[in-house]
């Protein structure tokens, strides 16, 4: 049964991330960074000011201030793909699928501005009369009714690629790689998987304010220790540095390089990297869609720092770790997270592997906790928002399937699903973009006679 599944998960992935859809999301948002001349780039200060504060609206509509929406879109993006993601980038297409993960979130700094602008412009009303924000909500207010089949396709897709399967998974592999020395008694899948429950459980049924709280506090101290421990790895290797980086970019570009050449590798880089920052898929709408204003271009730029600090940063530590360790060359039965701590160990030794538990326990239940709020709003929007507390007992129980089965199915099932929720999300953004802009013009306006 397994292996049917698993089949199926690999050609679902691979039909939806094929071309057409690396071609929508890479040319998406180089229209966005075109049409914009760039705006979202060139007022990233802008973007650090909102997020410190200094522009909270707490009396304006919302849920959550500026920094707590990009926390809770960060916890569920700056989750175990940084870390098991890249790995499987990496093992799938080499040292090249590391650059198109860069070009992916260069342009996804664009894409976000452009989709999560939209999040708070077209925020809409559940059927319990609640404020909302998220791609389905945008093409149900601002499209015509003809669209609104795309609204059911994202939350349709979002119900699946939000669930915590991926997270649950990597994390009772690297239990595995640490307490059980790489050889887990079959036991301990299950166990991992009721401990997650419960921990999931307690937060989720917080609602919310709950989930951003722990984002806020945790987050932070999890990014400290990860650039720590990749800055002692690359300290110990710096004269390996420029060489390794002519590695990533060259092999990008090798028509003969492993993944399938220039295209394999392109898609395999592209898919990975959205699926470590979301930009374009839709969830970091929902995220923003949140906070407390009524300035729809203040938050966009908040949103655009989602992709420096996941995919520019995160995932390039992983990435240097794994690429310095060498480990990338002959993985063996190495794959996802336990080929990033058979890297971190040989590098660090124990405290190294401590380390990195301690990291991808941070990102694994941080992502679960925003996951089922995503989740939950996809499935409020398709059954009825008086429904939407049944969907956390789903959700738990999704923590315990995924820490049971193999992670080449959850991560297929999850990838194709961000493709299949950043169709409707793009085209719906592609269309009202001229109206980002018309606001963008006016706040930016406004922002300099205020000087």
């Amino acid at each position: 049964m397994f292996d049917r599944l698993e089949a199926w998960s690999i050609a679902f992935a691979d039909a939806v991330w094929g071309l057409p859809m690396v071609a929508l999301l890479l040319g998406g948002g180089g229209f966005f960074l075109i049409v914009s001349r760039a705006m979202p780039y060139r007022y990233l200060g802008h973007a650090f000011a909102v997020m410190s504060g200094r522009y909270d609206t707490p009396d304006e509509e919302g849920e959550l201030s500026h920094f707590q929406a990009l926390a809770a879109a960060l916890s569920n993006t700056m989750g175990l793909g940084n870390i098991a993601g890249v790995a499987l980038a990496i093992v799938a297409g080499g040292p090249g699928a590391v650059f198109w993960m860069w070009i992916s979130a260069i342009v996804g700094i664009a894409t976000k501005f452009f989709t999560c602008s939209l999040g708070v412009m077209y925020r809409g009303v559940d059927s319990a009369g609640n404020l909302q924000g998220g791609p389905m909500y945008v093409i149900r207010e601002a499209l015509p009714r003809s669209f609104y089949p795309l609204a059911v396709l994202f939350s349709v897709a979002g119900l699946i690629g939000t669930l915590p399967m991926f997270q649950a998974n990597q994390l009772t592999a690297l239990v595995g790689q640490t307490v059980f020395d790489g050889a887990p008694p079959a036991w301990s899948g299950l166990a991992t998987g009721l401990v997650l429950a419960v921990l999931v459980g307690v937060v989720i049924f917080g609602g919310l304010p709950r989930v951003a709280k722990v984002a806020v506090r945790s987050l932070p101290a999890m990014v400290v220790v990860y650039v720590t421990m990749t800055l002692y790895v690359v300290l110990t290797h710096i004269t390996e540095v420029p060489a390794l980086l002519w590695l990533i970019v060259s092999e990008a570009f090798n028509p003969s390089a492993v993944g399938g050449g220039f295209v394999g590798i392109m898609l395999i880089g592209v898919s990975r990297g959205v699926f470590s920052n979301e930009a374009g898929v839709g969830t970091e709408v929902m995220a923003h869609g949140a906070a407390k204003t009524n300035e729809p271009i203040r938050e966009g730029m908040v949103a655009t720092l989602g992709p420096i600090f996941d995919t520019l940063l995160i995932c390039t530590c992983t990435a240097l770790v794994i690429l310095l360790a060498g480990e990338w060359q002959s993985p063996g039965n190495l794959s996802g997270i336990t080929l990033t701590a058979n890297a971190v160990q040989s590098e660090m030794g124990t405290p190294g592997l401590l380390a990195l538990a301690f990291v991808a326990l941070i990102l694994s239940t941080t992502t679960m906790f925003t996951g089922w709020y995503f989740g939950a709003k996809c499935f409020g929007f398709l059954a009825g928002a008086q429904w939407q507390p049944y969907f956390r007992w789903f959700f738990i129980s999704a923590v315990i399937f995924g820490a049971s089965v193999s992670v080449d199915v959850v991560f297929n099932l999850i990838s194709g699903s961000y493709g299949l929720m950043a169709l409707p999300t793009m085209v719906s953004t592609l269309i009202l973009a001229p109206r980002v802009m018309d606001a963008a013009r006016d706040y930016f306006s406004r922002l300099q006679s205020q000087k």
